[in-house]
């Protein structure tokens, strides 16, 4: 009996601190559970807010009762916003914009993050990256009057001169995150392709980009949604108010929606339904590069 008591009690003892780690996990996950559904609903409720006051007609939308469904359903408050935000044209200039962001984040942050990744060990290129880490805590407010002066002394007050700022911004966190996922990549590939006889531009490109393509979602998804909502850079560099952004015509025409609330919603909703669509058909990418370059093997 004396030799059986510490087994009976260590049997006794090891399914009650289970349970009680099973406890804490279980109020740790609706704990968790419960702020991820708050989040939720702060961000489902004013869009739910937004769609249906665009499809409402002016009476409906002013009639004070935000979360009623449209009855009946109207285009009238898009037809409006279409025509005097002249729409095409806005939109064209920002697809314009931010394409030519995307292409240039993704190009010249991979190239900078491979030769940087590549030559660690050299001064210059481990200096050059602090560099551009600590370029990511200057803000464009505190360089806007000098990039205003630039922008219209080289002839760059115009949607291109937007397209080189926005990627001279973007660089740096891209690059951080691309020298994050190149590490993770086996140095035995480019030996390989280089017995092979590959040069390093062609080893870059059939080799390395390639694998970069989780990582290059993640970049252009983030450069993309900068662009794209972007009000204080093209507003105060783009001279001409026929070439403005979306975000910059909506402000300028704030004032003609009045208490149309139905075209003001409207006009947004059309504004940021390019970037709800690019970022849903792009999740599963972004969040596999973010995994993929936190892990190193």
């Amino acid at each position: 009996m004396a030799l059986q008591q510490p087994i009976v009690s260590r049997a006794g003892v090891a399914p009650a601190s289970k349970n009680l780690g099973g406890r804490r996990r279980g109020r740790g996950r609706w704990s968790t559970t419960i702020i991820l559904l708050l989040c939720t609903v702060t961000v489902l409720i004013p869009l739910y807010v937004t769609v249906v006051t665009a499809f409402k007609t002016t009476s409906q939308a002013v009639s004070g009762n935000v979360f009623a469904l449209p009855a009946p359903f109207s285009f009238d408050g898009f037809v409006e916003a279409w025509n005097l935000t002249n729409f095409p044209q806005a939109f064209g200039v920002s697809v314009f914009i931010t394409a030519g962001t995307v292409a240039g984040v993704i190009l010249l942050a991979a190239f900078a993050s491979y030769a940087i990744t590549r030559n660690w060990n050299n001064r210059f290129f481990r200096g050059s990256f602090y560099y551009l880490l600590a370029a990511m805590f200057l803000p464009f407010p505190a360089v806007a009057l000098p990039q205003i002066q630039m922008s219209g002394l080289f002839g760059l007050d115009n949607p291109l001169g937007v397209i080189i700022l926005h990627v001279m911004f973007q660089l740096s966190f891209s690059i951080l995150l691309f020298t994050a996922f190149l590490r993770s990549i086996p140095g035995e590939l480019e030996e390989s392709a280089r017995i092979d006889g590959a040069s390093t531009w062609q080893t870059f490109w059939r080799v390395i980009f390639p694998l970069l393509a989780p990582m290059s979602a993640t970049v252009g998804i983030f450069a993309f949604l900068a662009s794209w909502n972007d009000f204080m850079m093209p507003s105060l560099i783009i001279s001409d108010p026929a070439m403005q952004t979306l975000p910059v015509v909506q402000k300028i025409f704030q004032t003609q929606f009045s208490n149309n609330y139905n075209v003001s919603f409207a006009s947004y909703l059309m504004a940021m339904a390019p970037a709800l669509i690019a970022y849903l058909f792009t999740q599963r990418w972004v969040m596999e590069g973010v995994t993929q370059g936190a892990v190193k093997g």
